[in-house]
């Protein structure tokens, strides 16, 4: 059984939710568009990959921009047309990775734009993983490079399928264009990358600073817990500043004060997290707050910005602990 992330909280800040992977949209709210995320994803056989035909991006050319994209010309491929636009030079997407990407989708045949993210400010983080995200998504992007502005016609087939998508507008017969911007790609061996600063303080939990995706060691002293929120460097990354509105992606491994017994991991699961600011502990969104993309931080919270006297049932986390976290921030959606 896949283990579940302790972090996320309801808003009284002490029951558990699950993570990424639920069919969230990138604020880290129910989705209320036809996101790529949706939960009607196909499972249909590896479609055949074509050149075209494909509508032409009439404004917004550059990678980053919101594109203008024309009403489709004819009747479109029954295979999936994907074509590179502008070609990134930076890492390679692979199957299962997590993509940050904006994008931008419409109907063929009418042009009619049902979602993007442009518009919200705010990138998409998804998996490019079977039952997450629409067939035609993991196959066009998987093998495209970081930095790209890759343009797809979806088929029904690898798209909504049959059922479509009724509160987006989008009809079983619809075949989809999406145009979509590779900022960044992430795997479950991501780690942060910046300078690592001291760790002098004996009072403190001392955390590891290997960057080879694996766990990080977390040396808990024997000294008494802090009255007051840690939230300390231990690798800077030179990033934008995470703003106590955003959602971010991130590796973070979890331990008990006292005991140093590790509770929770995203490098167990052998997967990534993707969550709002405002839907965690407190400890969580207050330590974060500030902090920079490519950073790994150390946060420790005392009960009251955790989870008090009412932990989440089946933890190991008893009543008053004080919690233990070393989090790698990847990305700032």
């Amino acid at each position: 059984m896949r283990r579940r992330s302790l972090l996320i909280a309801v808003p009284a800040g002490l029951a558990t939710l699950a993570a990424c992977g639920d069919d969230k949209s990138d604020s880290g709210k129910a989705s209320d568009s036809a996101s790529p995320s949706a939960q009607e994803t196909s499972a249909a056989p590896p479609p055949k990959i074509v050149d075209g035909p494909l509508p032409a991006i009439t404004a917004g050319t550059e990678f980053g921009e919101k594109p203008t994209v024309a009403k489709g010309s004819g009747d479109p491929s029954k295979d999936l047309a994907v074509k590179t636009v502008i070609a990134g030079g930076g890492r390679t997407v692979a199957e299962n990775d997590f993509v940050v990407a904006h994008y931008l989708g419409q109907v063929w045949s009418t042009a009619k734009v049902f979602d993007n993210s442009y518009d919200r400010k705010s990138p998409l983080a998804i998996q490019l993983a079977q039952g997450t995200i629409i067939d035609g998504w993991r196959y066009a992007l998987t093998g495209k490079k970081t930095g790209s502005r890759v343009q797809m016609a979806v088929p029904p087939t690898w798209g909504y399928g049959e059922q479509g998508n009724e509160q987006a507008g989008i009809k079983g017969t619809d075949t989809l264009v999406f145009v979509v911007d590779i900022q960044d790609t992430f795997n479950a061996k991501s780690s942060a990358k910046g300078t690592e600063v001291p760790q002098d303080d004996e009072d403190l939990p001392k955390v590891g600073t290997n960057t080879d995706g694996k766990a990080p060691a977390i040396e808990v002293p024997d000294a008494n817990a802090p009255e007051k929120l840690v939230s300390s460097y231990v690798i800077e990354g030179d990033g934008e500043e995470v703003g106590a509105e955003n959602s971010v992606l991130v590796q973070y491994k979890g331990v008990l004060w006292d005991g140093g017994k590790e509770f929770d991991s995203t490098y167990g699961r052998g997967q990534l997290t993707s969550f709002s600011l405002q839907q965690v502990v407190k400890g969580w969104a207050q330590g974060l707050t500030g902090k920079k993309v490519g950073s790994r931080v150390l946060i420790v919270i005392p009960p009251e910005l955790g989870y008090g006297d009412n932990p989440p049932q089946g933890s190991e986390i008893k009543k008053d602990s004080t919690l233990v976290f070393s989090v790698d921030i990847l990305a700032k959606l």
